[in-house]
């Protein structure tokens, strides 16, 4: 598989085409927190089955990840990127349409789909193209991510106010995967050849550091998609307009923009990641504790400790995975392994923050066993010593 130069044109054009189709990753979970009492006040929805419409489709994202790579081989990487785009622009215009929670659910899970399977294949293709600067690349391409989730948060209410329809500001984000559409078909002259020939896919099921690492990312993208989805609704409850809360989600993700692209610049520095990690986690513990104890003072510091620390965290996550193999179809292999169970155990932390708030009337619980996640992990962070990766990964016969 030809490496390109970071420098040269076509991979200047490789990197805007998967930052512009990064940015379609998250808008159709994003925009749904800050338009929840809307939609709660026009289709019947508990927090728990409101949950489901974050759950669901980071758990199809989840058990997409295991068939994705195959899928991305037998099609190739620009037709299934093709194919994955066009099945979140479908799933996102539908919105304009649902009027029962069923089919605002199942919109969701198609989403889900289709971006489970550019993200199952997305890591091999940087680690294959980009082999020199893994972690710069794999920040761009996360940064790409969280920024479109911060134009959907921050925007979505908006469209509700000039359209005073709320499935117009769901539905409005199907333009971004029209836009990445586009211009990954234009540019299919400048893209790369397809991944190689499909090989036999490795097991990692067995491998007890393919678990840790896959519990590692679950635990902490399940920081993510709680906030992602509970923020906005927890303001909206503490007096706040669903334009302020979602202009504060926002702010989040904004910050989560900024660290995931300052992050992996730092961390490229060293191959021993741990001290990053650790201090990303020290972000949260702090950002979560804020928005539980004080929440209406400091509201800007909070949301962007978390920012920070989930911006940075995320990335970090994937890059530790990539450092364990060296050979970029293994590495994407592991990836995919370690998103798959990851996306799984994240699906997971929606569901539980609707539950604890409808029996217990506040979202405050969900933030305190969130900061316990995190010092759980700060302990787990401690087994990522680069000098024995090699020895967790023997070369398959």
């Amino acid at each position: 598989m030809e490496t390109v130069r970071t420098t040269s044109r076509p991979a200047v054009w490789l990197m805007l085409a998967i930052s512009l189709v990064a940015l379609n990753l998250r808008p159709s979970m994003a925009a749904v927190g800050p338009l929840l009492s809307a939609i709660r006040g026009d289709i019947a929805l508990s927090f728990s089955l409101a949950s489901l419409l974050t759950m669901l489709p980071v758990m199809a994202m989840g058990l997409a990840m295991f068939f994705g790579i195959g899928i991305s081989q037998r099609l190739g990487e620009q037709r299934t990127v093709l194919m994955s785009l066009l099945i979140i622009g479908l799933a996102t215009v539908s919105r304009l349409f649902v009027d029962s929670a069923g089919q605002l659910i199942a919109s969701a899970v198609l989403a889900g789909v289709g971006i489970a399977l550019i993200q199952a294949l997305m890591p091999a293709l940087i680690k294959s193209r980009f082999r020199d600067n893994v972690a710069l690349c794999m920040g761009l391409y996360v940064t790409s991510i969280m920024c479109g989730a911060a134009i959907a948060a921050s925007f979505a209410p908006l469209v509700k106010v000039q359209t005073g329809n709320w499935r117009s500001g769901l539905a409005i984000w199907a333009l971004l995967a029209v836009l990445a559409l586009l211009f990954w078909w234009s540019q299919r002259g400048h893209l790369p050849a397809s991944m190689a020939t499909a090989t036999r896919t490795e097991s990692f099921f067995n491998n007890s550091r393919a678990w840790l690492l896959a519990i590692f990312f679950g635990l902490g993208t399940a920081s993510y998609t709680c906030v992602l989805a509970w923020l906005a609704p927890y303001y909206v409850e503490k007096g706040w307009s669903e334009e302020q809360a979602g202009l504060l989600l926002g702010f989040l993700t904004a910050m989560e923009v900024i660290s995931g692209l300052v992050t992996p610049a730092i961390a490229n520095r060293s191959r021993d990641r741990r001290v990053v990690l650790m201090s990303l986690l020290g972000l949260i513990i702090i950002g979560f504790c804020g928005l539980i104890i004080s929440p209406q003072h400091l509201s800007l510091l909070w949301p962007c400790l978390l920012g920070l620390g989930i911006g940075g965290l995320f990335p970090m996550s994937l890059i530790v995975s990539l450092d364990h193999l060296e050979a970029p179809q293994r590495a994407g292999g592991l990836t995919a392994f370690v998103q798959g169970i990851g996306y799984l155990i994240a699906g997971l932390s929606p569901l539980g923050a609707g539950l604890i708030r409808d029996q217990l009337g506040s979202f405050e619980w969900a933030w305190w066993s969130l900061t316990a996640v995190m010092v759980i992990m700060l302990l787990m962070v401690t087994r990522f010593d680069p000098v024995h990766y090699a020895r967790h990964f023997a070369q398959p016969g």
